[in-house]
């Protein structure tokens, strides 16, 4: 798979990017590479990135998240750690950019020095199961929205049709069709097709690019629950 210096993901929400951004990540470090991710969501008052910090921390991935990330502060934020993707060019980053594009304005800031340096891939994260994007022309007004408000355009797109537990190889094969749609629309390449471990591994050798995700869970604690927090995977 090709890599650039940096790659950001962004697209509706509930699109999926965040665990796309993540495995993402994991990916770069497992190939050697010296890698961060920065969760630019300031919209998502979750910043669900954060509920990865010890699987990224084990695998050598510096996480970069807004303060008071996993709280219930309305407006966290960015650290000004966040420069520190843009101005090391010998480190991989990774960012996790906000739904829509309400969410993408955090990325204004970085985009001169990603223009500049021009070593970026920005992947709209796209997933006909949704509401709002459930046909081409609606994905791409999306894609125009998070554009103007980022300031960055779209260099590629990944398919990530999915329906939560229900999500079968077919799920993911059936999509194609709005995926060749949205890139001709667009005039943006099919760079990814992610999906959950079990299934990636229906679709081995059935499309290319694909990325096989280990779902990321998000930890909640219950008022009656005594040990440790429960988990749960997200998905979309």
């Amino acid at each position: 798979m090709d890599h650039k210096r940096i790659t950001l993901f962004a697209g509706h929400y509930g699109s999926g990017k965040t665990n796309i951004a993540v495995n993402y990540a994991l990916l770069l470090a497992r190939e050697g590479r010296r890698t961060a991710i920065a969760d630019l969501d300031i919209v998502n008052p979750y910043f669900r990135t954060k509920d990865s910090a010890r699987e990224l921390e084990a695998a050598g991935v510096a996480l970069i998240s807004p303060q008071f990330a996993n709280t219930n502060v309305d407006l966290p934020a960015l650290p000004a750690e966040a420069y520190r993707l843009v101005e090391d060019r010998d480190l991989y980053a990774v960012m996790d950019i906000g739904g829509d594009d309400r969410g993408a304005y955090a990325l204004g800031r970085y985009a001169p020095f990603i223009l500049e340096e021009g070593n970026y891939r920005m992947a709209f994260v796209a997933n006909p199961c949704r509401p709002l994007t459930r046909t081409p022309e609606e994905a791409l007004e999306v894609m125009g929205e998070i554009e103007a408000a980022g300031g960055l355009p779209f260099t590629d797109i990944v398919n990530n049709a999915n329906l939560a537990h229900e999500t079968t190889a077919e799920t993911v094969l059936e999509a194609l069709p709005y995926m060749e749609r949205l890139s001709q629309l667009s005039g943006l390449p099919l760079w990814m097709t992610s999906a959950e471990e079990t299934v990636a591994a229906a679709l081995a050798g059935r499309v290319p690019g694909l990325l096989a995700m280990k779902l990321q869970e998000k930890y909640f604690d219950l008022p009656e629950q005594k040990g440790p927090p429960r988990a749960r995977p997200l998905f979309g």
